[in-house]
């Protein structure tokens, strides 16, 4: 053997020596090595791996590298010198197969520290998730804790909402059993106990208090009808007193000759007017004395009027047909000073008339005075509007709000006194040569359809068809249509409200017109708390709006095509600004307001031009305003929806502008971020924060 396979020999073993292992050897050793006399005994590969030390292996495995690369390098050299020398070369590949053992066992212990180096790391990782998992509920738990601490500290109680006594009230007239104000002084939680039992105490002294006053009101309604019932005996001898007396009130000017002459005057009503007039005056008695009624016109024309005959006119048809025969121009002549003859007999008026006049709390007078057409069945009304010295009002924009012929249309729904309620009237008019009713409205006055129901009247609905004969059809309009005073009591108390609350509707809305015109707002003192404290957006422009500007804009169709705006319908545009941000208000209000809310149609020029069609958010403030209009008004201030809707409309076009995301990273410094919203956008749609809750004065999205 030569004498670099002697050398490699001894290499091999020096580096197959065990080594100390990688971390804690000596708890290593105790485990799994036992020792004898011939030293450390190995228990399996993956201990020695442990054991031994990696540079070492390291070093061993170059060693024997090295040693590869010389023993290839003799055989080479012995087979090119010395090819008979086959002993020689068995032995150098021999150690060469025990060098290559070797480095094998190098490499299955290499794998067996990566291997226990992965598990090492994946057991810390554990241990770390678990640390991380275990912190995590700590802090979800913490934030849970601090949400109940919460809850708890805002919890109010229902006593909260009862109005108790105050604390000297409490310990002055509380008996001492109650107050014990040795412990209630320290003590607020045994004080409020002690309050809450002295306001039961008190309840239930009203509570008898109320029983025993029901019992005596009881006793004084029995005393008072029996009471009645004998005054409703004097009724003959007062009238015979009064006959007497008639001197003695002419003295005193005593109005009771004047009701009576009125009674009497009454009963040369016709009857759709006397029903009207009874029905009235019953009702102004009985509920309003606000109301005035009275009769007007020439007594003795009335009394000279015969009773007319129901039957049609024959004389006039024969005369029709020989003037449809004349053709001389005399002939013309007389055919149009005969029509003129015929249309003022067709819309010849009773000579007597009823007046109704309502007035308000600011002294403006509403006075109605209704009229009976005889040839055609149906009453109208004209109206005159008399303004006290506090009612004297300028607006530019509702100078017509008080116009006799827009101050009742719709005072129910779809009724502009346009046309006539009996169906009969139209082939009336058509028999004769005259244009449709609403052509004379100047000369007669309008018949709205609830004048014929405080006349007792009552029409078909049904349309009658044009194609039947005209002639049998305008006989229709010569029936006695009988007047019922059940029909007008039935809707009486309706339409005299109804009446009050437009000519109350109608000035209020002309001083918020005015307000709106100098760019005040005026928000009622009930509703103030509704809206935040500031707001930066401001009115600039209040003007009137015509519907053919409307019908050209293009975000408004939709609303013309579902039929919320008509012709009739009263429109104004409000401009709104901050900074540089502009907003078009389109308000359209109907003839029946506040019944029926306004709409509002929006139009933003803010960086471009927004509308509801190419901006969701803008159609999100359209419907803030137009469909939760119920949280701006009340039973007592409906008159006030306007203002408040308006005030809305700012409020939102604020928030729309401070949540708006601009076209730069740099949000524009003329619109700061001054409202308080916890969410700037919630749901799918990103819907913008235009609630506004006053309680704690933030601005969130509606559910």
């Amino acid at each position: 053997m030569s004498k670099e396979v002697k050398d490699g020999k001894k290499r091999l073993l020096k580096a197959d020596t065990p080594v100390p292992g990688l971390t804690d050897p000596k708890k290593l050793r105790q485990e799994i090595i036992s020792k004898n006399q011939e030293g450390w005994t190995i228990a399996s590969e993956e201990d020695d791996a442990l054991l031994r030390d990696p540079l070492t292996d390291l070093q061993s495995f170059q060693a024997s590298c090295n040693f590869l690369k010389s023993a290839i390098r003799d055989i080479k050299n012995v087979k090119s010198s010395r090819p008979d020398a086959v002993g020689e070369i068995n032995s150098i590949r021999t150690d060469a197969t025990i060098h290559f053992i070797h480095m094998k066992k190098l490499n299955r212990l290499a794998h067996f520290r990566c291997r226990k180096v992965r598990e090492t790391t994946n057991e810390a990782k554990h241990k770390i998730d678990q640390c991380h998992l275990q912190l995590q509920n700590l802090l979800y738990e913490a934030m849970h804790l601090e949400k109940e601490i919460t809850k708890c500290m805002e919890f109010k109680s229902k006593d909260e909402e009862i109005e108790l006594v105050s604390v000297e009230e409490f310990y002055q007239d509380a008996p001492p059993t109650i107050t014990n104000e040795s412990v209630t002084k320290n003590d607020p939680h045994l004080q409020m106990l002690g309050r809450l039992e002295w306001e039961l105490e008190l309840r239930k002294n009203l509570a008898s208090k109320l029983t025993a006053t029901k019992k005596n009101k009881e006793q004084l309604s029995q005393e008072i009808q029996s009471k009645q019932d004998y005054l409703e005996t004097l009724q003959p001898k007062l009238s015979a007193i009064l006959q007497v007396t008639r001197p003695v009130q002419d003295y005193l000017s005593m109005p009771y000759n004047a009701i009576q002459e009125e009674h009497q005057m009454a009963q040369h009503l016709p009857q759709p007017l006397y029903v009207l007039y009874m029905q009235t005056s019953a009702f102004k008695d009985a509920c309003d004395k606000g109301l005035k009624v009275s009769i007007t016109g020439d007594v003795d024309a009335a009394k000279s009027l015969a009773t007319w005959n129901f039957e049609p006119d024959e004389e006039s048809d024969s005369d029709q047909e020989d003037l449809e025969k004349q053709e001389t121009k005399r002939h013309r002549r007389v055919s149009a000073e005969q029509s003129q003859e015929k249309k003022n007999k067709i819309f010849r008026k009773h000579p007597l008339s009823v007046n109704l006049t309502i007035t308000n709390e600011d002294g403006t007078e509403l006075e109605l005075t209704f009229c009976y057409l005889m040839e055609l069945n149906i009453i109208t009304v004209t109206v005159k509007v008399n303004l006290s010295e506090k009612g004297t009002l300028s607006s530019i924009t509702g100078g017509d709000l008080l116009s006799p012929d827009l101050i009742l249309d719709e005072l129910y729904p779809g009724d502009f006194g346009n046309d006539s309620p009996n169906p009969a009237n139209h082939y009336e008019l058509k028999k004769h040569g005259l244009l449709d009713l609403s052509t004379y409205i100047p000369l007669v006055g309008r018949p709205y359809l609830w004048c014929q129901l405080m006349g007792g009247l009552q029409f078909l609905k049904k349309e009658i068809s044009l194609a039947e004969d005209a002639d049998g059809l305008s006989n229709i309009a010569r029936l006695p249509v009988q007047a019922k005073h059940s029909i007008c009591a039935a809707n009486i108390q309706k339409t005299i409200s109804l009446l009050r609350q437009r000519i109350s509707s109608r000035l209020s809305l002309l001083q918020q017109l005015s307000s709106l015109e100098r760019g005040i707002i005026p928000v009622s003192v009930d509703f103030v708390k509704q809206f935040p404290a500031k707001i930066n957006a401001h009115l600039s422009t209040w003007s009137r709006c015509t519907w053919e500007d409307l019908q050209t804009l293009a975000h408004a169709k939709r609303f013309l095509k579902s039929g919320l705006i008509r012709s009739s319908s009263i429109i104004f545009q409000a401009v709104i600004d901050r900074g540089s941000a502009k907003m078009n208000a389109h308000v359209v209000l109907t003839a029946d307001y506040p019944q029926v809310p306004p709409l509002f149609i929006l139009d933003i020029v803010w960086q471009t031009q927004r509308t509801a069609l190419t901006d969701i958010f803008v159609m999100e403030m359209e419907e803030e305003v137009n469909l939760h209009y119920q949280e701006l008004s009340s039973s007592t201030q409906q008159n006030q929806l306007l203002p408040n809707q308006l005030q809305r409309l700012l409020m939102c076009f604020d928030v729309y502008l401070e949540t708006d995301t601009p076209a730069s990273t740099l949000v524009p410094v003329e619109i700061p971020k001054e409202k308080i919203m916890p969410r700037t956008s919630r749901g799918p749609a990103r819907s913008k924060p235009f609630k506004y809750l006053p309680e704690l004065g933030i601005f969130t999205q509606r559910y």
